[in-house]
């Protein structure tokens, strides 16, 4: 028998305690059953008798979650595989450049131009391109990029256009535009990613021989170049290459266009001869060509590759040279793999690392790397072989900047060449001023003060960045060289810098930086990295041509201030004459003529003309005065004189620094009509306007 539970008292008070009668829910009044009601009698049937257990209502079967499969490192290591590069840049294409679609075309067009410069100037081809963008729908574009370089054999075709980081300039320390082998055939990515279509390629290496037509497009998964078509086809020309590439893009004119970019390379490139034909705007049907012709003949300066420099090597890298040297000992390893290390330098860098000149360099620790890394920074060394850069020039700048700038004074400077990290640099820089540069009202800005400011309303100077012959067009406030500006204070120079910023005045300021090695701030190449050594060169470029066109400005106002003083003289002297006629009884012509002889002679500032050099024209000191009535003024009227110059040139006690070299060219017929400062005024005065005094209290 089953043991039965004896049944205990419950000892608790059946009343409830208050807070539990508050707590408990109300219960719900009991309703009598009513006989008409056949389903409250039906439910009254169903109710269970008293002894009878009572079931519980079946709930609705539920499912049973699975179990969450476990993750372990097999599993996380079957989802790995390697990452193409062309694949990584396929999704982040801002970092090339190709980050909206204005920018799209321009990054296409520049590094189609560069690599076309660049195969010119190494095979010694003075560069003819041909651009043209065709717009094919409304954001759809094809541009074509020609030049006259010496092509490209049949077999690098498609890795050169449909293959990342495939190159010959990567791995050398030589002056070039392009440095990492990924923008023409990123390019061409981009364009079959928003459009689908392949680059089209046709290159020409001689007369002789056929030009090759391919279609290629990139294989992104494995970086690697698909060829849909290759044919030999007919070219009008003798040698070249001729890439074509549609894009989805936007073509808008002004500041950060490919017309600007044009512009700019015309004027850092004016050994090229550039044919543009942009899509047409307007409604028309066909656009304008612009020619930019060729404005010298002379190729730069040929380059040649350097080694490494001790003070520009890092750890990681030495290591590397270490490990993959064969058949060498230390100290022959440090002459040949580094530039500037004699026979005594490898010698004293092995004696302060402590290790043996005759070690085999591969069998060398961890340790004594380091040791040897830090000894190679100790130990001083000269700076780097410059032939590796081609500047330039100050001649070609004024050139570039003659045919694309309508100023009236141009200067320029090149700096000698300093070093940065181990690589050798030069900066370069020029100014044009004046002009078509005043703006629409023609007038050039009132020259005040000191050496003189230009208004408050005038624009503010526009700055053209240049790398390795390449201009910058974007990231302006990032870059070192617009850095440069601003540390200068332009208000020593002649013009004005409201809030530190840029100068105002009617001012285009071009800055050039040429290395082995450019530092830009990322792969787009839009900025040059901010480095003490590269700031401090571009500022003293700067300081440099600031001191010449003040010396232009002070030299123009005192002409002007000349002209003025002349003006006054010729008013009183027909008075004066007069006067002294019927004091002295002497000819009245004769005294009107000496008076004015004097106050010419006393004014021949005014009448001072400059070359293009900026040198004054001297004519000979017998040049005659003029007689004229009393009544004839009008060779004492204000202004320089139109005919042939005086012999009055520069005091010898003025500072001349545009007679210095041939650094200065000046254009007088881009000169404008200059507004008179007031002789007597406190303009005048070139000390500055003077500050009133404050009195003392007493």
């Amino acid at each position: 028998m089953a043991a039965t539970v004896p049944r205990t008292r419950d000892t608790r008070d059946p009343t409830p305690n208050l807070f539990e009668a508050l707590a408990a829910p109300a219960a719900a009044p009991r309703r009598s059953p009513r006989p008409h009601d056949s389903e409250e009698k039906e439910a009254v049937k169903k109710r269970p008798s008293p002894g009878q257990a009572v079931r519980a209502p079946r709930r609705p079967a539920q499912r049973r979650a699975k179990p969450a499969r476990a993750v372990t490192a097999e599993t996380l290591a079957a989802k790995q595989r390697d990452i193409s590069v062309s694949e990584f840049f396929a999704k982040n294409r801002h970092l090339l450049g190709f980050d909206n679609k204005r920018k799209a075309l321009l990054t296409t067009v520049k590094e189609a131009v560069d690599n076309s410069l660049d195969a010119c100037e190494e095979t010694h081809i003075l560069p003819e391109l041909h651009i043209a963008i065709d717009q094919l729908a409304e954001e759809r574009f094809r541009v074509t990029v020609r030049d006259n370089g010496p092509g490209i054999v049949k077999g690098q075709i498609p890795n050169i256009f449909g293959k990342l980081l495939y190159g010959s300039k990567f791995h050398r320390l030589k002056m070039a535009r392009g440095q990492q082998g990924i923008g023409i055939s990123a390019a061409g990515m981009y364009g079959m990613l928003t459009t689908g279509k392949s680059v089209h390629v046709t290159s020409r290496t001689s007369p002789k021989k056929e030009a090759h037509h391919f279609h290629i497009q990139i294989d992104t998964t494995k970086n690697r170049p698909q060829v849909i078509h290759d044919v030999t086809v007919e070219v009008p020309w003798e040698r070249g290459t001729e890439v074509a590439i549609e894009l989805v893009a936007s073509y808008m004119k002004g500041r950060q266009s490919v017309d600007e970019y044009v512009e700019q390379t015309a004027i850092a490139n004016p050994h090229a001869s550039i044919t543009y034909r942009p899509p047409p705007t307007g409604g028309t049907a066909v656009s304008a060509v612009r020619e930019f012709p060729r404005a010298s003949d002379e190729l730069p300066a040929e380059t040649s590759e350097i080694k490494p420099h001790p003070h520009g090597i890092e750890l990681g890298v030495l290591m590397k040279m270490l490990k993959e040297v064969k058949g060498v000992k230390l100290a022959g390893f440090l002459r040949r793999e580094f530039c500037r290390v004699s026979a005594s330098g490898a010698v004293a860098i092995c004696d302060k690392a402590n290790l043996s000149p005759k070690a085999a360099p591969n069998a060398i620790g961890t340790h004594d790397v380091e040791k040897l890394y830090d000894a190679m920074q100790s130990v001083k060394f000269m700076a780097p072989p410059t032939d590796c850069l081609a500047p330039i020039g100050v001649r070609n700048l004024l050139a570039g900047l003659l045919k694309e700038v309508k100023a009236e004074f141009f200067t320029a400077t090149t700096r000698n060449p300093a070093v940065y990290r181990g690589n050798p640099f030069l900066i370069e820089v020029a100014l044009a001023y004046g002009g078509a540069l005043q703006g629409s009202a023609g007038v050039s800005p009132a020259i005040q003060g000191r050496v003189g400011v230009s208004p408050a309303g005038s624009p503010p100077a526009r700055v053209l960045r240049f790398a390795n012959r390449v201009p910058l067009l974007y990231q302006q406030s990032g870059c070192a060289a617009f850095k440069s500006v601003l540390d200068v204070d332009w208000r020593n120079y002649g013009l004005s810098q409201p809030g530190g910023g840029l100068p105002s005045g009617p001012l285009v300021i071009m800055v050039h930086m040429a290395s082995v090695w450019v530092p830009f701030t990322s792969e787009s190449k839009e900025a040059i990295a901010d480095y003490d050594e590269i700031r401090k060169e571009m500022k003293l470029a700067l300081q440099e041509c600031g001191r010449k066109l003040v010396t232009y400005i002070r030299r123009r106002r005192r002409q002007k201030m000349e002209a003025q003083r002349r003006d006054i003289f010729g008013r009183y002297i027909p008075d004066v004459a007069e006067a002294l006629a019927n004091i002295t009884g002497q000819s009245q012509e004769r005294l009107v003529r000496d008076l004015r002889a004097i106050a010419r002679r006393r004014t021949a500032r005014a009448d001072v003309v400059l070359d293009e050099n900026g040198k004054p024209l001297v004519a000979p000191v017998s040049a005659k005065v003029p007689v004229g009535p009393v009544s004839d003024r009008s060779d004492v009227a204000a202004g320089p004189r139109t005919g042939p110059p005086v012999a009055a040139a520069v005091s010898p006690a003025e500072p001349d620094d545009l007679t210095a070299d041939d650094s200065t060219i000046i254009v007088p017929e881009n000169e404008t009509v200059d507004v008179p400062d007031d002789l007597f005024g406190d303009n005048g005065n070139a000390n500055g306007p003077r500050r009133k005094r404050r009195r003392r209290k007493r």
